[in-house]
């Protein structure tokens, strides 16, 4: 669908100090905005007051993982991979970043003093700026091992142990994510027990959030943007739920 929009329709200006380093101490100590008109400024924790018996939520229920390894080439080059999707246990696609091009056969090490190492197979033929990678151990492994939680970049901190538990929703399930569904970071456990005790249905999907969620938009034509695609499953108990609120009218 063509669009009449171009990049600089969305510049605003955006002060790095409003820009929130760390969660809040409550999960759903959060600000809601309820775009309606007026617009309304609310808490989070009101939005068990705005939704009814019968509505349903669906969750993605996808996991963050510590996507972001560090490496040496042979040559004692540095490398930094993301990991941005899992293929099996022991491949997975990733993007690359190093001094100099890094070529297929590269084997780069992980873990100097355990000889964790991946290899460089070849370029992603679906999308030329991932490559996949080849590791000795099942990828999951490797990443609890020596990942780091991929922090979007405008977080200024190195990621700590505050940001594994709160980067990362409290229903997640599927390991797969690059990046936190974060409009799911806001529900906590009394939340989650306080909606189903109204009367409000649940359900979920796995979504794995790509690279993409990272990439800025760089084009001035807008529709001139290459969208990067994600992995999504929408189990057939949740597409009932959702059709089944669809005809008794609720949301």
């Amino acid at each position: 669908m063509k669009t009449d929009f171009t990049l600089s329709d969305f510049d605003f200006d955006l002060p790095t100090e409003l820009i929130a380093q760390h969660p809040s101490d409550e999960r759903s100590g959060s600000r809601l905005l309820i775009v309606d008109d007026p617009l309304q400024d609310r808490k989070f924790t009101d939005i068990a007051d705005l939704l009814n018996p019968g509505d349903l939520l669906v969750f993605n229920n996808s996991k963050v993982i510590p996507a972001r390894l560090f490496g040496t080439k042979p040559t004692g080059g540095k490398v930094e991979m993301l990991v941005e999707r899992l293929l099996d246990s022991n491949r997975a696609l990733a993007l690359l970043r190093s001094s100099k091009k890094t070529g297929p056969g590269t084997q780069i090490l992980i873990g100097a003093e355990s000889g964790t190492s991946v290899t460089l197979i070849d370029r992603d033929t679906q999308a030329a700026d991932r490559f996949l990678l080849q590791f000795q151990q099942p990828v999951l492994d490797v990443l609890h091992a020596f990942g780091e939680i991929p922090l979007p970049p405008y977080i200024a901190h190195k990621p700590d142990s505050q940001d594994k538990e709160r980067y990362q929703t409290v229903y997640a399930q599927v390991p797969g994510s690059v990046a936190a569904p974060t409009a799911g970071l806001h529900f906590d456990l009394p939340m989650l027990q306080a909606l189903a005790s109204k009367g409000v249905h649940r359900a979920e999907v796995t979504l794995h959030v790509g690279s993409g969620t990272f990439a800025p938009v760089r084009s001035e034509n807008i529709d001139a943007h290459q969208m990067h695609s994600e992995w999504c499953e929408i189990p057939a108990a949740t597409a009932q739920a959702i059709a089944e609120a669809r005809s008794r009218g609720s949301r």
